[in-house]
């Protein structure tokens, strides 16, 4: 097995980009004829920025889990597909070739059309990382229902909303979940959530942690007993249907400006095509290789990186439930030597609480298997960025440090591995098919090298959002109406003196201090250089003098002399490294960040505090440690 469309060289990834931007559609045609398609697009691709409408593959008639699973039946049958390791390292490990897949896949989509479940329907998911809650996401886009994938730990409040907007009629869950050293009671959460969601007619339920459960008759069944009725029936296969290159095959809610999370919507066609075309690209990915990517599948990073990506490219793609730190800090590490992971792909913040650990949890760990690291989720600092490369990839694998978005699909801006150049807390350089742009406030284009501005994209590629579930005005607003005929991202961006890109952080993250622009980015890079730092975060908060103040939220491992020496110190570096304008007004120490399942700062929040709105913050309950906020509201400066 091979990849046409693999970038081998330097010279062919600018030859590879030359041609999507002078001729896209041949290109991306080209691209896409590698696929199982039941019948070709009319046209490639049809467009405008101003409604939005993007359609990609128009015409085009596939089914995704054909290619991501029978085509693989067809030519590696006994090719691991899933390798899936526990939370708990004493509990045995489960893999799964493309055919026990296949089988299973349809299996559980014979289930779900037991339960009623047609073509259109919108199914959310609220499960743990456990290989079913793989096989359910393909199972739905089987028989051409819409996943809608919600993070194992969200509360109940959270769930509602995103039921009560999508409008979903069943409900996949399992009993409980393992994370770390708890267990997570997720059936009693959908049962309190359910209270407020009368579109739900059906909710099944996966065995995994034994937790006793109430069952409601007539809504509730168990997994087990679902998949044995279909057993009996004596036919597990279900033929895929035929989808539109432009049906919708998920929704995934994202954080918005206003508080109601908004339903990110990607298709069919181009999604497969965009992921496929990344993963193998920006990874290099080889037949064989195995893929780690240690993100949950309630993020669009699992979404991409773990199921569609590697499967439509047959990969071997590993599946991770547990925590990093648990029960020790070299579980990752770990994993790696057991599975001999070819591919790491983690977050910045994964990084860098591994290494506030040291190296102790690393000594005896061989790691020789790896040969490509990634990064996702933000930008990463470059204290962390030599750790990785140093202690984990010994200097010798290359890393890509992956810029994207939930509404992108797959990554938009990286390098790749071993084949365009590596640059520390740089995105580098746009994939083929991307046309990255920066403007001033206005929208103005800014030319040329050695430059920041705001970062859009002037024109469409396959894996991009087309709207956002129910509220298409949403789409257009939030990304479309701030510059005309833009993309906006709402990052901002250095567009360095080589050409390479280094995202700078969100633009409503760009603090006005005596009239200089200060990215937060920048100054949390330079605060989390000092010694001690494991991780900081900034936010402004309005100044009597500066009209901006900088409020420093920094997790410390150990003050040195005293906190406001240690003050002190920290001031020193960020001076050193950026200048005096950029010195922190004031610095808290707190012991943890407010952070979404995925990684992400809550920014938003810790503004609040810093501005002493302690009665505003919104809901708390979707965070990775909601307490930790109470802490900091307590110990506010």
């Amino acid at each position: 097995m091979s990849y046409p469309y693999q970038i081998k060289s330097l010279k062919q990834y600018q030859e590879e980009y030359k041609k999507s931007v002078d001729a896209p559609e041949d290109f991306w045609a080209t691209i896409a004829n590698h696929f199982i398609w039941h019948r070709k697009w009319d046209q490639v691709l049809d467009w405008n920025f101003y409604e939005p409408t993007i359609e990609w593959f128009k015409g085009g008639k596939l089914n995704i889990t054909e290619n991501c699973l029978d085509r693989w039946v067809e030519t590696q049958p006994n090719a691991t597909a899933i390798i899936w390791e526990p939370n708990d390292p004493t509990e045995p490990h489960r893999t799964f070739t493309y055919k026990e897949l296949h089988h299973k896949v349809c299996q559980f989509a014979n289930v779900l059309k037991n339960n009623g479940a047609t073509r259109g329907d919108r199914i959310c998911i609220y499960m743990p990382m456990v290989p079913e809650l793989t096989i359910a996401i393909l199972a739905c886009a089987r028989i051409g229902a819409i996943h809608s994938v919600v993070f194992g730990g969200f509360s109940a409040q959270s769930i509602a909303d995103r039921i009560q907007d999508a409008q979903c009629n069943i409900v996949l869950t399992a009993d409980g979940g393992f994370r770390g050293n708890k267990s997570i009671p997720l059936k009693a959460v959908i049962d309190e959530a359910l209270t407020t969601c009368p579109s739900v007619e059906k909710v099944i339920v996966l065995t995994r942690t034994s937790l006793p459960v109430s069952m409601i008759k007539g809504r509730d069944v168990w997994w087990e007993d679902e998949i044995n009725k279909v057993e009996a029936q004596g036919n597990p296969m279900c033929k895929a249907e035929i989808m539109d290159a432009e049906d919708m095959l998920f929704i995934l809610y994202t954080s918005g400006s206003t508080g109601k999370p908004k339903g990110v919507v990607h298709t069919c066609g181009g999604y497969m095509v965009w992921t496929n075309y990344t993963f193998v690209n920006v990874f290099q990915y080889q037949p064989g290789q195995i893929h780690f990517c240690t993100a949950d599948i309630g993020w669009i990073t699992g979404h991409s990186y773990i199921i569609y990506g590697p499967l439509s490219a047959g990969a071997t793609s590993l599946m991770f439930e547990g925590i990093p730190t648990w029960p020790d800090a070299g579980r990752f590490w770990e994993i790696v030597d057991k599975h001999a992971v070819d591919i790491l792909y983690t977050a910045p913040t994964a990084i860098r609480s591994l290494m506030s650990f040291g190296t102790d949890p690393i000594k005896e760990k061989k790691l020789h298997s790896l040969k490509v690291l990634g990064t996702v989720g933000e930008p990463i600092n470059e204290e962390a960025w030599h750790w990785y490369d140093e202690h984990i990839g010994k200097r010798n694998c290359p890393i890509v440090d992956t810029w994207w978005q939930t509404e992108t699909g797959g990554v938009l801006i990286s390098n790749l591995a071993g084949i365009t150049k590596a640059k520390p807390s740089f995105a580098t350089l746009p994939l083929p098919g991307i046309q990255p742009i920066l403007v001033d406030e206005n929208g103005k284009k800014i030319e040329g090298n050695g430059v920041s501005g705001n970062l859009c994209i002037q024109f469409p590629w396959p894996g991009m959002l087309r709207t956002t579930f129910g509220d298409h005005e949403r789409c257009r607003t939030t990304y479309f109406s701030t510059y005309e005929n833009l993309y906006f991202t709402g990052d901002g961006c250095l567009r360095d003196n080589e050409g390479d890109y280094r995202i700078t952080g969100r633009v409503d993250d760009v603090l006005n201090v005596s009239g200089h622009r200060i990215g937060t980015a920048e100054v949390e890079n330079a605060i989390n250089m000092h010694t001690g730092v494991v991780e900081s975060a900034i936010v402004g908060y309005p100044h009597d003098i500066k009209g901006q103040g900088i409020y420093a939220y920094v997790i410390f491992n150990g003050i040195h002399i005293d906190e406001n020496q240690t003050r002190l110190d920290i001031c020193q570096t960020v001076s050193k490294i950026i200048g005096a304008i950029a010195k922190p007004d004031k610095i808290q120490f707190v012991t943890g960040l407010p952070k979404t399942r995925s990684g992400k700062i809550m920014r938003r929040i810790l503004r609040k505090i810093a501005e002493g709105e302690l009665n505003n913050l919104g809901d708390t309950s979707t965070l990775l440690d909601p307490l930790v906020v109470e802490e900091i509201k307590s110990n506010k400066l």
